[in-house]
């Protein structure tokens, strides 16, 4: 789709069609009042378009349109944790001493992903860097979801992100100079771009707000060290891309990181909820001493 579709556009076209069409489910089943949401939720979801589907997809889509390898892009893609936690830091959370290192070592691992041009010269640094600024607005949006109002219901909540996160595609394709309306294209490109429509805004992002509602964001996290190594594979399968020392490396090093911080954020939540059953239990009085 990025070698033969204007990127910012075709993103564009992609959400507008996939929020018509869960739009359109809703109302089919469950009538069209489900999709009311007062002028403050639609605020909400206005600046969630911009930072997930707008500047976080989008730009991940002019960035493989520049040249970053699809498995590379993935790689980048995978610090979305690494970022959520200097987020935190930045609102005076106090992460633990292994998601710290864990998350300096994530970092160096994109430094060496994205110096990797000079090594090989696979990866346009240039392209990357449009990658990995998208992986900043897309964890911004993930960490800011529970702290905007929104609608409720996790699937109006998607329509309304992805219809304003088309809006915001089109004006930064305008501002970019390309063509708004669909252009004359070969049909594996189009069949790439309904393939996103359907399997990558209508199922996988509906799927990802509504977890990002109902479990913390360490869990939802654990995607970012699975998605690389399923995209380095497949571009290397079917693109033929070359996966080279230097992407081994780096990629691998940021994987891992993303699994150290992934697995120290969640024994802290599991150690914070078990000491929190326990004050609670001594306020009460429910205090079983065991052995």
């Amino acid at each position: 789709m990025v070698e033969d579709l204007p990127p910012l556009a075709s993103a564009s076209w992609r959400y507008l069609v996939a929020g018509l069409l869960l739009g359109a489910i809703l109302a089919a089943r469950s009538g069209v009042r489900r999709l009311r949401a007062t002028p403050r939720e639609l605020v909400g979801c206005a600046v969630l378009g911009l930072l997930l589907p707008a500047l976080g997809n989008g730009l991940v889509t002019l960035g493989e349109h520049m040249g970053t390898p699809s498995g590379v892009a993935a790689l980048l893609i995978a610090a979305v944790p690494l970022w959520v936690i200097v987020y935190r830091r930045v609102a005076g959370d106090r992460p633990t001493r292994r998601t710290t290192l864990g998350t300096l070592l994530g970092f160096g691992g994109l430094v060496l992903l994205i110096a990797s041009s000079g090594l090989g010269g696979e990866v346009k640094i240039g392209a990357s860097l449009v990658v990995m600024s998208a992986t900043v607005f897309w964890s911004l949006g993930s960490w800011s979801t529970p702290r905007l109002p929104l609608p409720k219901d996790a699937f109006v909540l998607t329509v309304y992100e992805m219809l304003f996160g088309s809006l915001w595609l089109l004006l930064l394709a305008a501002f970019r100079g390309e063509h708004l309306l669909p252009v004359a294209a070969p049909l594996d490109a189009w069949l790439a771009w309904a393939y996103l429509v359907t399997f990558g805004s209508v199922v996988a992002f509906t799927a990802y707000v509504w977890v990002l509602g109902v479990a913390p964001i360490s869990l939802v996290a654990t995607y970012a060290y699975v998605n690389p190594v399923v995209a380095v594979f497949l571009g290397w399968l079917i693109l033929s891309e070359p996966v080279t020392l230097p992407i081994v490396i780096g990629g691998g090093i940021v994987v891992g990181a993303v699994a150290i911080v992934v697995s120290a954020e969640r024994r802290a939540n599991r150690v914070s909820a078990e000491e929190a059953g326990v004050q609670e239990a001594i306020r009460t009085g429910d205090v079983r001493i065991t052995s």
